[in-house]
């Protein structure tokens, strides 16, 4: 099956890679912080006030030209083996050159939230790169929280920063979306990290929604296979779905139902089934398959 995306300036198709396998849950989040000019690493003394203005009581381990860490301390992971609580640590590089493109073709045909991206992504050859380590092991909304707060304090460490791309989900906003979203507080990582594309499948009126992302907090992506509806709609009611399982631990099993759409809103009276399959597309991995019913497409 071939992909091809109908926002696509040169219109080629894109093609599936089914031996491209998604990193592990769970995995490091990576932050890219895109840059015009290089930077040097920012004083150490004004790193930490703007750290502690977003994410509390923290200590510095590590400052020079090279890399920076720091560890919240408000937030802890119980490893068991040294049977102590360790805070996570919140790297972030110095600025470097980096030839080698941080999206694929895939990836760039679906920075939708970034109509900048072109530009952006051709005029910006320096980065800085933002990781956390040891954080797998949080409970998934604290990481949220913190990821959220790391990714707030970033900007503005950064003033030079043109953009921010989410490696996990290759999720791109410009440095100015992020410092002036007014998405609450506890619905900004589906916001900046989870990222739902659009594929239109080449030869059919074939359509396919998924989303990426929700796999660093151990949670289940998802996946539409469909026709005859508005893209726009799917995209909505996949937002809704995604805020759910987030909000609730995830509480859905193979089998179960779920409100579909009537006149573009979710609905009670409509329901559709979801289970657990492997993606259609790359990176493979387990999601959420939406059964659409009447508008469903392919077999399950």
């Amino acid at each position: 099956m071939s992909l091809f995306d109908k926002f696509k300036k040169n219109n080629d198709p894109l093609k599936q890679d089914l031996s491209e396998k998604a990193d592990r849950p769970g995995k490091i989040f990576i932050i890219h912080l895109l840059m015009e000019e290089m930077c040097e690493m920012p004083d150490k003394e004004f790193m930490c006030r703007i750290m502690e203005k977003h994410l509390g009581k923290i200590e510095c381990f590590a400052h020079d030209n090279k890399t920076a860490g720091f560890a919240p301390l408000k937030y802890s992971v119980h490893f068991e083996k040294e049977n102590k609580d360790i805070p996570p640590q919140l790297m972030i590089t110095g600025c470097f050159k980096e030839e080698k493109p941080v999206m694929d073709e895939i990836a760039r045909s679906q920075t939708w939230d970034c109509p900048q991206s072109d530009e952006i992504l051709s005029n910006c050859k320096y980065r800085v790169v933002a990781t956390d380590m040891l954080a797998a092991g949080l409970y998934y909304k604290d990481r949220a929280e913190m990821l959220v707060n790391y990714i707030e304090a970033l900007v503005e460490i950064f003033p030079s920063c043109k953009a921010v791309i989410f490696d996990n989900s290759k999720k791109m906003f410009t440095r100015e979306q992020i410092i002036n979203c007014t998405v609450p507080k506890e619905n900004r990582f589906i916001y900046y990290a989870v990222n739902v594309r659009f594929f239109n499948i080449e030869g059919t009126d074939d359509m396919l929604i998924d989303t990426l992302g929700m796999s660093t907090l151990f949670l289940p992506d998802l996946q539409y296979h469909f026709h005859d509806v508005d893209p726009n709609n799917i995209v909505n009611h996949a937002y809704n779905v995604l805020t759910y399982i987030y909000e609730n631990e995830n509480p859905i099993n193979s089998g179960d139902h779920i409100d579909g759409i009537k006149d573009g809103q979710m609905n009670a009276e409509v329901q559709w089934q979801i289970q657990y399959e492997n993606s259609l597309i790359q990176p493979v991995r387990e999601v959420l398959d939406i059964n659409m019913s009447e508008f469903a497409s392919g077999s399950r």
